[in-house]
């Protein structure tokens, strides 16, 4: 899905121009922002390929129904193609890019975002589907907005474009995490400077964000499955090298959830966990990870939102179902 969403935004790119990077207040304040990413289960988005239709329909519905223009796209989720593609989206429809996102990383369920933290009103949501419908709702609030639009993206095929909490820039200010567009080109820019200084691109790529090493090995065993507009599942590591003789077990939905050791939890949402190519550190999704891969399980702490009372009951451990504490990963690690 990364590596598609990545083509895909390339591809906008030489055909309609730069995208300007921009803060919310660049913005005029009534503008609309678009917060756009796919819902659904990444393993469905590799075969149901997107139709490049979605982002101006929902755009042209969404001007249709606040009588205000859409002044730049946000992407809903810094994670995976999510990450990506609102670059290629910006791009085609000729508004800039915000430097921002709603999660500072990548959650499974549209209330997981730092607008339903914030306490905003859901607003206005919008699917588009490859074959060029387009559904509209005005949820209650986040939990229905998640209901609703799960309900409406099986329908869709398991995966569809959505906009939720569309507002205008001065409505998103204070409730959104800034910088996660710079902080994803640092990333970058830190692997090509590793690459030519011929150093460790995981010791990088730790270095840049800040985080703990769980565990380096091969993947040993991958269970997965799809339904309800998610993959779930587990995945088995083996350790090698030093790490040889222990175990790491990582639950999934659409995203890593909590990675297990001995049955101590190593770290869990809402911090960040990211299984990486130990060779590359190019990440390898959910949906990716194949029996004897060689990968590296890095972790690091969330957005100091996540961590508040709201952010913990929104994407916390309990959450998704665990009953296990959460404990910051720098303290699980000190």
């Amino acid at each position: 899905m990364v590596e598609g969403a990545a083509l895909s935004a390339g591809r906008a790119l030489r055909e309609f121009g730069d995208v300007p990077l921009v803060t919310l207040e660049d913005l005029p304040q009534d503008g609309i922002v678009l917060p756009l990413g796919h819902i659904g289960a990444p393993t469905v988005s590799h075969e149901m390929l997107p139709s490049g239709r979605e982002a101006e329909l929902i755009r042209d519905t969404v001007e249709r129904m606040l009588g205000r223009p859409v002044v730049a796209v946000m992407a809903s989720e810094i994670g995976g193609g999510n990450g990506v593609e609102p670059l290629g989206l910006a791009a085609r429809l000729g508004v800039p890019l915000v430097d921002a996102d709603a999660m500072g990383r990548a959650f499974p369920e549209v209330q997981m975002v730092s607008t339903y933290v914030a306490g905003k009103d859901p607003g206005l949501v919008l699917l588009a589907d490859v074959q060029g419908s387009v559904a509209a709702l005005w949820p209650v609030d986040g939990l229905w907005s998640e209901q609703l639009a799960r309900a409406l993206c099986v329908a869709m095929g398991s995966t569809a474009l959505m906009a939720d909490y569309v507002m205008s820039a001065g409505e998103l200010l204070g409730a959104v995490i800034e910088g996660t567009v710079t902080q994803a080109i640092s990333i970058g820019r830190a692997l090509e400077d590793a690459a030519a200084a011929s150093e460790t691109a995981v010791a990088a790529l730790q270095a840049t964000l800040g985080a703990v090493a769980l565990l380096t090995g091969k993947v040993a065993d991958v269970e997965r499955r799809t339904g309800g507009g998610f993959v779930r599942g587990s995945v088995i590591i083996d350790g090698v090298g030093d790490c040889r003789g222990r175990r790491l077990q990582i639950e999934i939905q659409n995203e890593n959830l909590v990675a297990i050791e001995d049955g101590q939890v190593k770290a869990s949402v809402p911090d960040l966990i990211a299984i990486v190519d130990s060779q590359t550190a190019d990440a390898v999704s959910t949906e990716s990870l194949r029996y004897g891969q060689r990968v590296t399980v890095l972790a690091w702490p969330c957005a100091p939102l996540w961590r508040t009372p709201a952010g913990l009951r929104t994407a916390g451990p309990a959450a998704f179902g665990y009953d296990i504490p959460y404990v910051p990963v720098e303290l699980a690690h000190a």
